[in-house]
């Protein structure tokens, strides 16, 4: 039954891996129709930054990722903090009204996003584009902020202020300590989501003004090239490099502290 079990982890992990490694290994490929045997080249990495369209796309698009992982990540967490610690009418139906964001395809998301700016007369472009994308990231916080909250004991918080901590001294010192694992997990999830994020920027942006994934459907539909892969493999180690960041500091998972 083990031996089942590893090869059904190794199959997984071969279909999660592979296309991510042959893309990356195509980047380094001097060939421009993936034609082998391989030679090793950088020709696609010289080619990238010629490539203006492609580099201001990326950038557009960690520029908006940032962005909007701060603003979610604070307004994220400061609905959290109300959720968790406080008792107000309407508040089982504020955490249910959570969900549907997360549920509800992104295709109908972006098609109502963009009647609504356009009613109401915010209209399209990276303002546009930020507010859909911490609408988007806004749920993803709450959810793993407020999944950290779980983890954290309320009466530690009520033992800080019986010696005389104020109860907002008593989040600072004792619990925000506490749940910065979670706050950064889910600035990176939303950092994530908003990177990804194809349907609502392809809506909201204005001509001229494009973000990496619609700028790489677009070069796709002219004619791929491994220079997407060059620019890929970059982001993809940019982010993995931050995810190891994460997780050798942040620990997580690791409760041993808060209980």
């Amino acid at each position: 039954m083990k031996q089942i079990g590893r090869i059904y982890l190794l199959v997984v992990l071969f279909f999660l891996y592979t296309p991510i490694v042959v893309m990356m290994a195509m980047g380094f490929n001097e060939s421009q129709l993936y034609e082998l045997p391989f030679t090793f080249s950088f020709r696609w990495y010289d080619a990238l930054l010629g490539n203006k369209q492609l580099l201001t796309a990326g950038m557009n698009s960690i520029i908006i990722a940032v962005i909007t992982s701060v603003l979610a990540t604070s307004l994220g967490t400061l609905a959290a903090t109300a959720l968790a610690r406080r008792t107000f009418r309407g508040k089982s139906l504020l955490q249910l009204l959570l969900l549907p964001p997360i549920a509800i395809p992104w295709l109908i998301t972006g098609t109502a996003m963009l009647v609504f700016f356009y009613w109401s007369g915010i209209g399209r472009g990276m303002h546009a584009l930020l507010i859909g994308h911490v609408a988007l990231a806004i749920p993803y916080v709450v959810l793993v902020v407020g999944t950290g909250f779980k983890t954290i004991r309320a009466d530690l918080e009520e033992a800080a202020m019986s010696l005389g901590s104020t109860p907002i001294h008593a989040f600072f010192s004792v619990t925000l300590p506490l749940l910065y694992p979670s706050i950064l997990g889910a600035a990176l999830f939303a950092f994530a989501v908003s990177l990804d994020q194809f349907v609502i920027s392809y809506f909201l942006a204005t001509p001229g003004y494009s973000t990496l994934p619609v700028q790489i459907y677009s070069a796709i539909r002219k004619g791929f090239t491994p220079e997407i892969n060059a620019i890929s493999t970059l982001l993809l180690l940019g982010s993995m490099t931050v995810i190891l960041i994460f997780a050798r500091f942040a620990k997580p998972g690791d409760t041993s502290d808060k209980r």
